[in-house]
């Protein structure tokens, strides 16, 4: 008998993939990158997220991925997107290093690379730090984030310039298999030239944490728009299943 984590985890990856070729790719399934690494340990990364936008309108976002975990710290994430948008598909490749640990506190590096395999989205390059803490049943995550639009105008209008992003993230374990917390995304504009505060993007909400059975764990958020051009509201979900 097949066990109810796999039967779970294939009835979302045929609802997903139902919706793959209606939905649009963007920023409302945006995670926060962690530093929990595991050499060895490959898995299947199914994220998802629907955001109203500032003008009414709705957008909906998926993505699929395989990771693995080459060493203790490295870990690299290949992903397949389309964005309806500029009716292309997107091919991303992600690495996570940790480049230090003293004590409970790690400190990472990100580098992730999108390409359009057709249509006219841009190619998009994106590196950062990451700071992850741990203590008691605490988790924190703190990302400053640099991204970089190639060959065409980026989302701000202007080609060839560097954004800055954050993320930051507060997680309570409450049990080994549930967590609680509150995680924040945020765009500023160009790195040396931030955007008035009106038109800059700030999310943040509460969050779930947690596992199902030995082989999938998920997360989930709720994001308000704290900022006149974010989204009002966002909801983003990650799945992920242990091969």
């Amino acid at each position: 008998m097949k066990k109810p984590s796999f039967l779970l985890l294939r009835a979302l990856i045929i609802l997903l993939g139902a919706l793959y070729t209606s939905l649009s790719f963007a920023g409302a399934a945006d995670y926060i990158y962690t530093l929990n690494i595991e050499q060895g340990e490959s898995e299947l990364d199914v994220q998802y997220g629907t955001a109203r936008q500032p003008n009414g309108s709705r957008i909906q976002t998926t993505s699929v991925a395989i990771g693995h975990g080459v060493t203790e710290h490295w870990f690299t994430e290949g992903y397949l997107k389309r964005d309806r948008a500029s009716n292309a598909t997107l091919a991303e490749w992600e690495n996570r290093f940790i480049l230090l640990e003293a004590g409970n506190i790690k400190v990472g590096l990100l580098t992730e690379i999108a390409a359009p395999l057709s249509g006219s989205a841009p190619w998009e390059v994106r590196v950062g730090s990451l700071l992850q803490t741990q203590f008691d049943q605490w988790q924190l995550n703190a990302n400053l984030l640099f991204e970089r639009a190639f060959g065409r105008a980026d989302e701000h209008g202007a080609a060839f310039s560097t954004n800055l992003l954050y993320q930051w993230q507060a997680q309570y374990r409450l049990q080994p298999s549930l967590g609680l917390g509150v995680s924040a995304f945020g765009e500023v504009g160009r790195w040396n030239q931030w955007d008035t505060a009106a038109n800059q993007n700030h999310r943040i909400g509460p969050a779930v944490f947690g596992k199902l059975g030995k082989d999938i764990s998920y997360n989930a958020a709720w994001l308000f728009g704290s900022s006149p051009a974010a989204p009002s509201h966002t909801l983003r979900m990650q799945l992920e299943y242990e091969l």
